[in-house]
């Protein structure tokens, strides 16, 4: 939920400001960053499961996730008029370092 918020904001500076391809990088960045976060957490669930079962785990689709990063500095890279590849780069990791602040805050109001 955090990260739809973040690319509505990102949808909001690419509106409102002259940054349109750094924020237009950000939003597809974050995008497949979103993408491979959210496979990663169903494919780490099926083999939770499996492991649980006393089964052997499924892969939890690293080349998927590479395929998914390469195709986003990609299009970064053939389109750079209207993505930064930078922005892309950056917006890819936002996700990760969102759900660590995420953890972080969690821990801190259930700790004390």
């Amino acid at each position: 939920m955090i990260g739809l918020t973040v690319i509505g904001l990102f949808a909001v500076g690419y509106t409102l400001t002259s940054w349109e391809t750094i924020f237009a990088g950000l939003i597809l960045g974050m995008l497949f960053g979103l993408y491979n976060l959210w496979t990663l957490v169903r494919r780490y669930k099926k083999f939770d499961q499996a492991m649980a079962e006393g089964r052997r785990g499924a892969p939890l689709g690293t080349l998927l996730r590479f395929i998914s990063a390469i195709a986003a500095v990609s299009l970064a890279m053939a389109f750079p008029n209207q993505f930064d590849l930078i922005s892309t780069v950056i917006g890819f990791a936002l996700p990760y370092v969102l759900l660590i602040i995420e953890r972080i805050v969690y821990h801190a109001k259930h700790e004390g």
